[in-house]
């Protein structure tokens, strides 16, 4: 059993609290490997924001437990060295489909998991969260849960079609659950296509595609229900034009892939919505990066020549976000 504590590593209660109070949202950026680490913590450390760092199912296969818990804690110690001398970070599971994951991360340090079960019917959503809660709170470790159905693909979390979070249902499954945090659909998308074609308009002078806003009625509706209880929105990366075009101009394939417009996410930033993932604007940034590099020197072999230039590409994406649409900057 590892304490995240002995890490250096803090939960998201007071995280939370304090950004609902404040008006703007956490960062939560998934990262996949040392590259994406190095731009988030560097980021974050020289902007001041709090942020969680998200590992999936599939990112804990690929990089191994045991590593992630050397590299948390290796992240914390680079933070300080870069002058942030207390360090607000949280290691969190992203889309936990078991109980068994959910335990397995709690013992090795994880400051936060977030247990999935919003595919599942309601009364087995609730036990489901339930005995996560019950288990992760023995160690102070904060449960994120789900409520709706959001649409697209990320790793093994699939859906064909979104399901809005019911309001009449949240005070429910808030109480019976004792999660700390819910994720709701209200129309974002997972990965980088977040809508289909016949969903969105196109514009008339760029013919980009122009995606449908976000249901804030229904984020509304449910805030009236659990006022300042801490809401997540999953699925909100902007898929960056500039990315996109960079990567098919250099031989990749991404016709008309779309995001979440960053008004949208500046305006959820401002209510109770505190947490925001984004993990699709840092894969594409990273693609681009490598792609453009090995496109104009295509003799190149050695990984840190292009790897680099991909870390300083999201670096920059990392810090736009913070600052212009999470506004989380100088709150840690």
């Amino acid at each position: 059993m590892v304490s995240y504590k002995e890490i250096g590593l803090v939960n998201t209660r007071e995280m939370f609290a304090k950004a609902i109070k404040g008006g703007y949202a956490i960062p939560a950026f998934n990262f996949n490997n040392m590259e994406q680490l190095q731009a988030i913590i560097k980021a974050s450390a020289e902007t001041k924001s709090p942020v969680i760092l998200q590992v999936s199912k599939g990112a804990r296969n690929y990089a191994n437990q045991t590593l992630l818990r050397y590299m948390a804690q290796g992240a914390v110690e680079y933070a300080k060295e870069l002058g942030w001398e207390n360090p607000q970070i949280v290691l969190h599971l992203d889309h936990g489909d078991s109980f068994e994951l959910c335990k397995s991360c709690v013992d090795f340090g994880f400051s936060s998991v977030m247990i999935d079960a919003s595919s599942l019917p309601y009364e087995e959503n609730i036990a489901l969260t339930r005995r996560v809660v019950e288990y992760a709170h023995q160690f102070d470790v904060t449960v994120e849960a789900e409520l709706g159905v959001l649409a697209g693909v990320e790793d093994e979390v699939a859906s064909e079609e979104s399901h809005y979070t019911k309001p009449e249902e949240v005070i429910d499954f808030a109480t019976r659950t004792g999660c700390d945090s819910l994720a709701i659909s209200i129309g974002t998308s997972h990965g980088a296509y977040k809508f289909k074609p016949e969903q969105c308009t196109r514009d008339p002078k760029t013919g980009r595609l122009v995606p449908p806003p976000l249901a804030f009625d229904v984020l509304d509706a449910i805030m009236e229900k659990l006022p300042g209880f801490p809401i997540v929105l999953h699925g909100s990366s902007s898929v960056p034009q500039e990315y996109v075009d960079i990567i098919n101009a250099n031989g990749g394939k991404l016709p008309d892939a779309v995001g979440i417009p960053e008004e949208q996410l500046r305006k959820a930033a401002k209510s109770a919505v505190c947490k925001i993932n984004i993990d699709s604007d840092s894969r594409l940034a990273f693609t681009a990066a490598v792609r453009k590099v090995l496109a104009d020197k295509p003799a190149e072999f050695d990984p840190r020549k292009y790897c680099g230039v991909a870390r300083d590409w999201m670096e920059e994406l990392y810090r736009h976000k913070i600052i212009n649409v999470l506004g989380s900057d100088g709150k840690a």
